[in-house]
């Protein structure tokens, strides 16, 4: 999980070209950083550990060709030796990797000790095989040679002092290419492309480019063959990458969403295609990682009480365990932000060898999971920065329950339903001092609990999820209903207590949990449509039907963010996590 950043082309200022280009690629690593520019004698290169933000590139040399990285420690710790890029013995070789290197070790031993190593990383030994290969080849075929004794899922750039070209290989962890005007650009997310091009190229696997000023050439890395494509056009806007004014990428992303829901709900979800494919299949499966898994959670409620049809969720790096049940009859509908989730890929690439046909509901247009997919629909949710998600939550939940209203053949309502949640969200938002006073309250506390039953479990998990992961308080989600099978007992005097109380079915049994909750000493913090007496802090949400999930997450989301910042610490980039999540 790591950002990349190349650049070669007409211009002069490639070192701050990429340095500026890997700061909006953070998100995916902020362990460290570095920088390799080829200058005229040498390759010019600055590494530095913490965060890239607010850092600064020290006199680099003028270069029309440049590579850097953020990374996001795998091998070795966080330190200035283990940050890409890495060099050569010669230093003529600049490597920058992403993934793991499964053999490392035993590429190591074949260099029979002839190299000297600076680092703890495996990343590192891909640089001296190159260093090995281009005493008798080419560069280009150097790096080809290099990638393919590499076992595991990489992606692989890298320049070489004495050829002006920048040459990348992917299998498994994603690279895009841009095509500039004279300049050409590579990246580990098409996002960081937004300022300089939308004509891109996503790489598929086993696939080589070699980028010149003027051209870049694609190679099946398998074959040589030389490949004919077609740029990809992105409908992202650059404006989507920035703040907009906002503190934090979180907050504005988190008033993006009731724009969102209506954006989807009435123009963009493909409900006629998906609905066919969910009623000609025998099996339905929904599957995700993290915030992704309980949207399929809640799926299953949506298409159980809505559309009166069972739908099984599972995680996805779980479901290659339960793969024998799949045939070629089989729908299998993945969810992610990134499309390039490992554990997802690699469920999807297995349900798809055994003739299950995939969906997929994804916010990267060409992404690997998009690619993969036989009927990709877009979150539309437009580029997510911060690493905890919110809007792409939001926009995979609104699709589910469109989808779920198509099924049962009222898109009118699910419609209505949809616009009313919408403005139940945009009040929320702005209206937070309840939540920031609770905020205030909740700093020192060192767990807090949040339970509810049906739709309101998955969304107990999902606000856990926000608070642990941004502020780093234990937070745990679960269903009311198992509060008296271990949870309970660790309930005492002041711990904080969420309690999700929709106006539904299951209103009775979460204000019961309440009460066996406060009789332990529980301060209550009800989220509801309605106040009650063992609330001892209210949250209004008004009732919206199924589509009440949405803003009642919204408000766990505003108050993790709250928490955050009264910590003092960085909701965008939470420590040990990363955006895209491309290793198991």
């Amino acid at each position: 999980m790591c950002g990349i950043f190349g650049y070669i082309g007409k211009r002069s200022d490639a070192a701050d070209i990429v340095f500026e280009g890997i700061k909006t690629l953070e998100y995916r690593g902020y362990d460290s950083w570095g920088v390799a520019a080829l200058s005229k004698n040498n390759i010019f290169v600055q590494k530095q550990i913490g965060k890239i933000g607010d850092a600064t590139l020290h006199t680099p040399p003028l270069s029309s060709l440049a590579i850097a990285h953020t990374r996001w420690a795998t091998h070795g710790g966080v330190t200035k030796e283990n940050a890409h890029p890495h060099l050569d013995c010669t230093k003529s070789v600049a490597i920058i990797h992403n993934g793991i290197i499964e053999n490392y070790d035993t590429l190591k031993k074949q260099l029979h000790g002839t190299h000297i190593y600076t680092s703890e990383t495996d990343s590192e030994v891909a640089a001296h095989l190159i260093e090995e290969h281009i005493k008798t080849l080419p560069f280009s075929e150097a790096v080809r040679q290099t990638f393919l004794a590499c076992s595991g899922s990489n992606a692989l750039v890298a320049i070489h002092q004495k050829t002006n070209e920048i040459v990348a290989v992917r299998n498994g962890s994603p690279l895009v290419v841009g095509y500039g005007d004279n300049e050409q650009f590579i990246a580990s997310d098409a996002a960081g492309l937004l300022p300089y091009t939308k004509n891109v190229h996503f790489l598929e696997d086993n696939e080589m480019a070699i980028l010149t000023q003027n051209s870049i050439e694609i190679i099946d890395v398998q074959t040589k063959a030389k490949k004919k494509i077609v740029p990809t056009v992105l409908t992202w806007t650059r404006a989507a990458t920035n703040k907009a004014g906002f503190a934090t990428y979180m907050e504005k992303e988190l008033h993006e969403q009731p724009d969102i829901m209506l954006n989807i709900s009435l123009e963009t979800t493909n409900a006629t295609s998906l609905t066919k494919a969910i009623r000609e299949a025998r099996g339905t499966y929904l599957i995700g990682c993290g915030s992704a898994y309980y949207a399929c959670l809640a799926g299953t409620y949506f298409f159980s009480t809505i559309a009166k049809r069972h739908i099984n969720a599972t995680v996805a790096s779980e479901f290659t365990y339960q793969e024998d049940f799949i045939n070629d009859k089989s729908l299998v509908i993945a969810l992610s932000q990134s499309g390039e989730t490992m554990d997802l890929i690699d469920a999807v690439k297995r349900a798809k060898a055994k003739g299950a046909r995939i969906a997929s509901v994804v916010n990267v247009e060409g992404s690997t999971l998009w690619r993969l997919s036989d009927l990709p629909v877009s979150c539309n949710a437009g580029p997510e920065m911060a690493v905890a998600s919110t809007k792409d939550l939001t926009a995979k939940l609104t699709h589910l329950i469109a989808l779920s209203y198509s099924l049962a053949d009222k898109k009118d309502e699910g419609i209505m339903i949809l616009k009313n949640a919408s403005l139940e969200t945009r009040r929320i938002i702005s209206n937070q001092n309840v939540i920031a006073q609770l905020a205030t309250q909740f700093v020192k506390k060192e767990h807090i609990f949040i339970v509810g039953r049906g739709l309101s479990y998955p969304a107990a998990m999902e606000i856990a999820m926000k608070i642990k992961e941004i502020s780093y308080i234990h937070a745990e989600g679960l269903a009311a209903g198992e509060l008296k099978h271990g949870t309970l007992a660790l309930v005492e005097k002041g711990t904080p207590c969420i309690v999700l109380a929709p106006h539904d079915e299951t209103y009775g049994a979460n204000i019961a949990a309440a009460m066996e909750l406060k009789a332990r000493g529980a301060i209550i913090i009800g989220i509801s449509h309605t106040k009650h007496e063992v609330f001892d802090h209210y949250i209004e949400v008004k009732d919206c039907g199924p589509a009440t999930i949405i803003p009642t997450i919204v408000v766990g989301q505003l108050l993790a963010l709250k928490i955050t910042i009264e910590k003092g610490l960085d909701p965008d980039k939470p420590r040990n996590l990363a955006k895209s999540v491309t290793v198991k």
